[in-house]
This record gives structure tokens, sequence and C-alpha cells, in this order.
């Protein structure tokens, strides 16, 4: 899909359909108004008449009104003014694009992003447009037999801006939300592949794939034997109860100079998540598949960071096994050694997106990071506490948390920041080993990530918890592709520091 920024102050660009804003009070901003002016008072009269009470959200089609310079003028509910915002602007585009889609339009003009009402500069207004577009028209890649659905007519969408300061703000805007909704995309589709298919082999495989599309990119996939001489016993152990064999992935990408430390993101990649010895119980089972989430996300903002061509650096890494019961898998009450030198006492084998994580922020450690963010879906009890609207951090580095909440209220992307420290490690205590991986059902999430932060020692590290927001179950079962627009606003805003 195209999209471009457009001067037109007075609300007058012929498209296939115009888009135009409501509120529930009757209100019409100005370029609302002059597009209504000109098919008669069409909207006021229906507004008046309570054909359409501008809901957030609702829409109503209009077909060739007579005097608009649109064949079609599509009305989108914006909701209470005094309450309209970020948050009410994107899903006032949502429902815009839902209702596109099912119309014949080829192009459509959008004239919300000129209501002075919304208090967001252009470029964060534009990048909401092509975010929003991109993410409706998302389509799960699915292996079924039968015909599929033909994507939408809609091809260009034009977003109208007041003067040409702005429109070169929102074209920079779209630019990148149309970077930022492709690396959402790609976190999606991985995850979304069905686990016999997304293998850590299969993730290895399209890393591969990407540094080959992007030459800025450098990948390292390392084997078996590759991970057993950088003695990442923790990793090793969860692997090792399947026939499918482990992979680290590491991708680099160079978009600022030589001497600048890179950011690091690591993501937890277990493709298929059985519990191991410590079983799961069966009811849900399958959306284990989603446990490479976090995996996905790292790889999905790194593409994104790719396409917007952000001078930073970057490295990615990517633990990724699968965690299967076998008679030689790792057992409850089973000591390991990790990468750092550290020893574990493994007594819930389920727990084991901390046991491959904590190796990898050991192996971060080698590229001298300026910063160090893991994302994992890590925990049932993240999603006990924040249900799947925010994403669960915590952190050793109080700016750096402040970071990436900021990123996230800014993305529409949220996390809530939760607390580690000597009071949760209290629970990892262990008579046969340094400490051990759980440390009972009271504060899991928090207990989870004090464990990892036992190996970001002296790092500015965060972690993200992301098993309530990575994906959807029920009817709507599907990866979100969170929390791939928040990391790459962080990265957007670190590179403009730099």
């Amino acid at each position: 899909m195209e999209f471009k920024a457009t001067v037109d102050p007075r609300a007058q660009q012929a498209a296939a359909c115009a888009v135009i804003g409501v509120y529930d009070d009757g209100f019409l901003g100005e370029a609302a108004r002059r597009v209504d002016t000109r098919i008669g008072g069409l909207a006021a009269k229906l507004y008046s008449a309570r054909d359409f009470a501008g809901k957030l959200g609702d829409t109503l089609l209009l077909v060739r009104p007579t005097g608009a310079k649109s064949s079609r003028v599509l009305l989108v509910g914006l909701g209470a003014k005094r309450k309209f915002g970020p948050k009410q602007y994107r899903k006032a585009l949502q429902a815009t694009a839902q209702a596109l889609f099912k119309t014949g339009a080829t192009d459509a003009v959008i004239y919300l992003a000129m209501d002075a009402e919304l208090d967001l500069d252009p470029y964060r207004r534009a990048r909401a447009v092509a975010e929003s577009f991109e993410a409706q028209g998302y389509r799960i890649p699915d292996l079924k037999s039968g015909p599929k659905p033909k994507p939408p007519r809609l091809r260009s969408v034009s977003l109208a801006m007041p003067d040409a300061r702005a429109a070169k703000s929102a074209q920079q805007g779209l630019a990148d939300g149309v970077a930022i909704a492709a690396g959402a995309a790609f976190s999606r589709d991985l995850a979304n592949l069905p686990p016999n298919v997304c293998t850590p082999t299969y993730l290895g495989t399209r890393a591969i794939a990407l540094g080959k599309e992007h030459r800025r990119v450098k990948v390292s996939v390392l084997g078996e034997r590759q991970i057993k001489a950088l003695k990442m016993g923790s990793f090793l152990a969860v692997a090792r109860g399947s026939t499918e064999p482990p992979r680290l992935i590491v991708c680099e990408y160079r978009g600022a100079g030589a001497g600048t430390p890179p950011i690091c993101l690591l993501g937890k990649g277990i493709t298929f998540d059985s519990g191991g010895i410590s079983l799961k119980d069966p009811p849900a089972m399958d959306e284990m598949k989603f446990d490479m989430s976090g995996a996905a996300s790292v790889l999905g903002a790194l593409r994104a960071v790719v396409e917007m061509q952000l001078p930073v650096n970057l490295v990615v890494i990517v633990a990724t096994c699968e965690n299967m019961p076998a008679g030689n898998a790792v057992k409850p009450a089973d000591v390991v050694t990790t990468m750092s030198g550290q020893t574990v006492e493994v007594l819930n084998t389920d727990a084991e997106g901390r046991l491959i994580l904590c190796d990898a922020i050991t192996y971060s450690r080698r590229f001298k990071p300026a910063a160090v963010v893991d994302v994992a879906t890590l925990t049932g009890a993240c999603v006990i506490a924040l249900g799947n609207h925010y994403s669960g951090l915590m952190s050793n580095d109080d700016a750096l948390a402040n970071e990436i909440l900021a990123a996230g209220e800014r993305a529409e992307d949220r996390a809530w920041r939760m607390p580690i420290g000597e009071d949760y490690a209290e629970q990892l205590k262990s008579n046969f080993a340094d400490f051990a991986n759980v440390g009972g059902r009271e504060g899991g999430a928090l207990t989870a990530a004090t464990f990892l932060s036992k190996f970001a020692t002296d790092l500015s590290w965060a972690h993200l918890d992301i098993a309530g927001t990575a994906w959807l179950g029920g009817a709507q079962k599907g990866s979100t592709g969170r929390p791939v627009a928040l990391l790459a606003d962080f990265l957007i805003e670190r590179a403009r520091r730099t």
C-alpha cells in the first residue's frame, strides 16, 4: 500500500473516498466542515437525525453525495471531543481502515489529521495512519487448502495536512510507520506459523534471509557444537529433550560509527513449549507455539530498524530451541552450569525461558552494549498481574526503564514497571546450587526477572515479559506483533539522542 502526505488546507482533494470525523456532540473539525459544506451539510443532518451519532469507531459510508470532490465520503465517529487523544485517534483509524477495505475504493484521502483538537504532531499522526492501515490489512499466513481471500482494493492512502512543513514531517512519519508495520508483520508471520514449520532451524534460515536482503546486517547462526563450545550449559539443558537442534542466532546491524556501543535485543525462542518433564495441562497447549514471540519481536524490530536505516548499532540475539519431554530431558532437581559459571537447580522444567535467556545475557557482554533488553513470553504470572493490556517491565536501570515506558506510551504499546531485587531473590535460594530457577507461586513474574538480573550485574538491562500481550487466544487466535512498535520507538529515540 502506498502512503503519501499532501498539502490540502481547503480539503478539496479528489479521491475514491474522503474520510472525515464527527464527534459525538456533532462537532466537525475544519476539514470536515469544508467537505460537509460541499455536500449540503449532509453529515450534520445525519447527526441531527441521530442516523450517525459520532460514537468512537462507528462509520457510515456516503456514496456519490452531491457536490463532493470524491465519489465516496466516509464518516468516522471520534467519540467525546474532550476525551479525544492518541488512543482514540488510533481506534478511529482502525475503524477507517476496516470500513475502506470493504469498499471498492482504490484510493482515499484522510482529513482526520487536520483537526487541531488532537494534540499530536504531524509525524505521530502520520505514523499511526501507516501502522493502523497495515495492521488491519494483515492476513495470517494460513495453510488452508481452499482459495485465499482477495486482498482489499485500496492501494493508496493520502494524509491531508494544512501546510508544507506539516506534510514533510508527516511523510517521514508515514515512512517510519510502514517500516514498523513491516517489522510487526514479520514478527506475526513467524509466530503464527505452526511449530512443525517454525523450528529453531527455520528461524535461523529466516534470519539469514533477512541478512541477505539487507547488506548492513551480518547474521551468524550457531549450531549445537558451537553452543557447547561457549559452555551454555543452561541453554543446552533445555534443548536436549528435543530432536530439533538448538540455534543461537546473532544479527549485527551497524548504522552508527564503529565506536558507538550497540543496543542488544535478546529474544526467547522456544518454538514449542510442552513444559518438558513438568508437562503443561493439555488445554490451550497448542498456543505454546507462540512461546517464541520474544524471538519474533526482536527480529521484527531489527527489520523495522534496517528499513528505517536508523543511525544506531543494534545486535539481536535469539536463543531458540524446543522444550520437550524425553528420556534425556532435563529433570526437576538437576543442576546445570550456566555460561557465566553460576549454577542453577532446576525445580521446574516449565520455567525454561529464563534458562536460555540467562546464557544469552552473558553472551551479549562480548559486544560491550550500551543497554540490553530481553523480550520473552516468560510467565503466566505476568498475565495474571497485567492481563493482555500491558507488558511487564523489570529493570536494574531507572533511566532505561523510563525510556522504555515512554516509548510504549508514544507507540500505544504500553508496558508497566514491576519490582525486582533481593526481597525476591530470597525465594530463589537453593541448598544444592547457587540458586533455583523458580521461587514459588508468589510474585512469579518478579522472581523470574530477579533470576535474570543475576546475570545482568553491571549491565544496563531491562526485561519485557510479553506473555499477556504477544498473542490472542480463542476465536481471534493469533500473534499481535507486540512489542515491535515499542522497541522501534525506543530505538528511534535512541538514534535521535546519538
